[in-house]
């Protein structure tokens, strides 16, 4: 999630890196800096929060001349968001900017300790370049410095590093995090993480292979592969239209977020899961005394995450918890015990309605906690304690990737509140971890599902509405699957309990009420699929969602065999949301913004 610019050459090399962490600003980022090395002496600028704060410390900062710099957006993993952990990390002589995580870092850290070396931050980061200064020793040359340092890294990294004794190259290595390259007519050098920062100033870019690794200077591009074997660059023509590379050959951003779901998923978890515990610290060591019971307050999307929340707390963390709709709660006077802990729930982190209750909440002198997506907002000035879901930012006003890393979040947070009730085993803690680990590739979207429910999709245009229904945690993703389809197709959906139709609704059922039966193998499967049978008879029109074959659907959507129904839920968040998207493009509608809709709603 973290963002990555090198520049070499000789324009202001200042604004060419600031300009380009603008770029990369909608993957999200807590804190960003820079460290540009010129005529020998490095210059290092840092600052939390957003980027006007890193533009204003470089206010009076300008390079004249041939300089070589490198740039850095963060999100934080490893400590918290301050200025110490931001990137670029300072060795004796040199800097390192990181994507990724170094799954190895304790160790070498350690060694290193033993050396001698001094931290000044609390990253897995800041080993790298301690390494490289180390190795820089005892080897003949930087690259060799460099290329023993990668040796010794185990995890994902995306990695630029300077260094005075080579003060006219950028040494670089790429393993599980994207990073390219870029040249122009003038020979000046660009390295980032993504096209759009490369736009408009590069004509042609070489995308790393996982395994390569090398250096740039003002005369040389060399790479090397996993193998050691030295290669050629392959340029490509660089796309001249950032709003096409943002997509990244995506119809819709909703559709590339939906894809993304993967990545950010992998950056909620960074750093904040071992083999046999959760870790956040971000919260407080004693948030958690005294607490009796959980209130989790807010609105749509974030309502379904925190309804889908209160299963996983109630039968996992073995502590009472309610869901209130923050515009009903605030008009309610409730009443509110101290031995609560109040959690809302926003991507915005300004929802007007949610940031009442907050309000409301902090009034009564409870405990506050926030689940929120964006640093510095409203919500995370006023709670006690934050946990950001690092989802980058959604352009498409449907969310998708929020929703995701929100119930990331809340699982994790079920098995870290679990470790202090001890209300789950360390053995049962480790397979729900274990679990966790699994869900980026579950939500991988695969060419073959997504064919299959672009032909599906064609027949549920018309008719006179859409039940989508669940029982359980599948519930709230059913409540979530018809919102996605009401927002982006203007069709009439509701999201039911399964065992509840019959109690009202069936009464609705005809060739012409399309159902969208969610059926996990491995959560009350025969009781979901009898509610289904029952309006089946009655000649709904069935889509099944299942990892088991369903005779009696008209259509059936078959989702991976999985080991646990949490896996089903997020493989069924993925199909519920390809569906909606399906649907509003064969409709003609424009599904980043649809209708009547805005991404943040910040009035009554």
């Amino acid at each position: 999630m973290c963002g990555i610019v090198g520049y070499l050459g000789k324009k202001n090399t200042k604004e060419i890196l600031l300009s380009g962490l603008k770029e990369l600003e909608y993957r999200g980022y807590d804190s960003a800096g820079i460290a540009v090395l010129q005529n020998g002496n490095f210059s290092n600028y840092k600052a939390v929060g957003k980027l006007v704060n890193l533009e204003k410390k470089t206010k009076n900062f300008i390079t004249n001349g041939f300089a070589i710099g490198i740039g850095h957006t963060r999100w934080a993993t490893h400590g918290k968001p301050t200025e110490l952990n931001a990137h670029p990390h300072i060795g004796e002589n040199s800097y390192v900017v990181h994507n990724g995580i170094i799954e190895n870092y304790v160790e070498i850290k350690k060694d290193l300790k033993n050396d001698g070396v001094n931290f000044l931050s609390q990253t897995d980061t800041e080993v790298i370049v301690h390494l490289f200064e180390k190795n820089l020793k005892s080897e003949k040359s930087a690259f060799g410095a460099f290329k023993k340092t990668i040796s010794k890294l185990d995890g994902a990294y995306a990695i630029l590093l300077v260094t005075k004794s080579e003060n006219d190259t950028i040494f670089y290595a790429k393993h599980g995090s994207p990073m390219l390259f870029g040249v122009n007519a003038e020979n000046e050098k660009y390295f980032a993480s993504s096209d759009t920062p490369l736009i408009g100033q590069c004509s042609h870019v070489n995308y790393f292979e996982d395994g390569d690794y090398g250096y740039v200077s003002a005369s040389e591009i060399v790479i090397f592969d996993k193998n050691n074997i030295k290669k050629d660059a392959v340029l490509s023509a660089l796309s001249e239209n950032k709003l096409s590379a943002q997509k990244d050959g995506f119809r819709f951003f909703m559709e590339k977020e939906i894809y993304e779901q993967g990545e950010v998923i992998s950056d909620t978890l960074l750093g904040r899961i071992t083999e046999n515990e959760v870790i956040f610290d971000e919260i407080p060591k004693d948030l958690f005394d005294g607490i009796k019971e959980l209130k989790l307050c807010a609105c749509g999307t974030s309502y379904h995450s925190a309804l889908s929340a209160s299963y996983l707390f109630e039968r996992y963390s073995k502590i009472k918890t309610s869901v209130e709709i923050a515009s009903e709660f605030r008009y309610r006077e409730p009443i509110m015990s101290k031995d609560t802990l109040f959690v809302v729930i926003s991507q915005s982190g300004e929802t007007a309605d949610t940031l009442e209750t907050l309000k409301m909440a902090k009034n009564a002198g409870l405990k506050t906690l926030v689940i929120c997506n964006v640093d510095n907002s409203s919500m995370v000035r006023l709670a006690d304690a934050t946990i950001l879901t690092r989802a980058g930012i959604e352009k498409g006003v449907a969310s998708t990737k929020a929703f995701a890393t929100q119930i990331t979040v809340f699982w994790m947070l079920t098995l870290y509140i679990a470790k202090i009730k001890k209300s789950l085993s360390n053995k049962k803690i480790s397979r729900q971890i274990s679990l966790l680990r699994e869900v980026p590739s579950v939500v991988k979207v695969t060419n073959e599902m997504h064919e299959k429910i672009k032909r599906i999709s064609k027949r549920y245009l018309h008719g006179h509405g859409f039940f989508f229904i669940g029982r359980d945690i599948f519930f709230p993703l059913a409540l979530e699957g018809a919102l996605k389809l009401k927002e982006i197709s203007y069709l009439h959906a509701e999201g039911y309990p399964s065992g509840e139709m019959k109690h009202g609704p069936i009464a609705l059922a005809d060739p012409e009420l399309f159902t969208i039966a969610l059926l996990p193998e491995h959560l009350h499967f025969e009781k979901s699929k009898s509610n289904v049978e029952e309006l089946s008879a009655r000649d709904s029109t069935i889509c099944a969602i299942s990892a088991v074959e369903f005779e009696k659907a008209d259509d059936f959507i078959q989702i991976s065999k999985c080991k646990d129904y949490m896996l089903e839920f997020f493989e069924m968040m993925v199909v519920v949301q390809l569906l909606s998207l399906e649907i509003s493009i064969r409709l003609g509608n424009d599904v980043d913004m649809p209708r009547n809709l805005a991404k943040s709603v910040t009035v009554e």
